[in-house]
């Protein structure tokens, strides 16, 4: 199993020019066919936060949030959520799809198919690169300049980028065989947004503790409270020792799965796709 994971690291590493060559191919590809290109791709994010935003803070007249003992604007608190979410979301289900999309490669023997998983997530993540930014900004504008404890921003997208690599690696071996798979991501994704959570305070919204031990269970937990732990609150990650040594033994272990599983049905792709 080691020598497994280590194989694909090195695979990883040895071809990472023509990953990132390909990710950004991708990356542009996926809106050739329209007038205004990328642009798409920074739109819809944008869209949603105003919406939410609309809704939660001027319809459902949702006010200033109770972080840790510091009260922010819901717009802060909800991007600071978003920002993460729009990645995974984007990322999981494209990686689901990378076999699928380069099925062309997948059939061509000499190419290291195991890295198509790996183009989809890095493609996905110039778009998050921005939003962090513009975050960043809107913080700042909001008299919350980035410090020290804002660069752990940068931790937090690594975890994010190795659990839904690691999950990525799992759906993708086995859409070929059960097409199906995409459609109950897509309603999985309706259902994690708003139990993850993103929209709404689990701190001040459950009194029932077994409920929120629960939910904390959930590893986009760890990302979407450590990205306002970062912003907010201004903890540092080592400052959750039991949730942190929690994601990563789930991330990793989800890694070391999604690694196994592709490489024993790698041999039945092409003959699927």
């Amino acid at each position: 199993m080691i020598k497994t994971v280590i194989t694909f690291f090195k695979d990883l590493w040895y071809n990472r020019r023509l990953i990132v060559s390909l990710s950004v191919n991708d990356f542009k590809t996926r809106y050739a066919g329209s007038m205004m290109g990328v642009f798409w791709a920074f739109v819809q994010p944008v869209i949603t936060v105003l919406v939410y935003w609309f809704v939660f803070e001027k319809g459902l007249r949702a006010g200033r949030q109770a972080m840790g003992g510091v009260e922010v604007p819901f717009v802060l608190f909800l991007i600071s959520g978003l920002v993460p979410w729009f990645y995974f979301s984007d990322a999981w289900p494209n990686g689901t799809s990378s076999l699928i999309s380069y099925s062309y490669l997948v059939k061509k023997v000499v190419f290291k198919i195991s890295i198509l998983p790996v183009v989809k997530v890095v493609a996905s993540i110039y778009v998050h690169i921005f939003f962090v930014c513009l975050t960043l900004v809107i913080f700042w504008a909001y008299g919350h300049a980035p410090d020290l404890y804002s660069l752990q921003v940068v931790y937090y997208s690594f975890a994010t980028f190795i659990l839904v690599l690691g999950l990525s690696y799992i759906t993708s071996s086995i859409v070929g065989f059960f097409r199906d798979l995409s459609e109950i991501i897509n309603i999985l994704m309706q259902i994690l947004v708003w139990v993850t959570p993103i929209m709404w305070n689990i701190e001040t919204a459950l009194s029932d503790g077994i409920l929120k031990t629960i939910l904390k269970l959930n590893p986009m937990y760890y990302i979407v409270s450590g990205y306002r732990n970062a912003l907010i609150n201004k903890h540092w990650f080592w400052e959750t020792p039991r949730l942190t040594i929690y994601f990563w033994a789930v991330a990793l272990g989800v890694m070391v799965l999604g690694f196994l599983i592709f490489k024993r049905l790698k041999k039945h792709f092409a003959d699927v796709l």
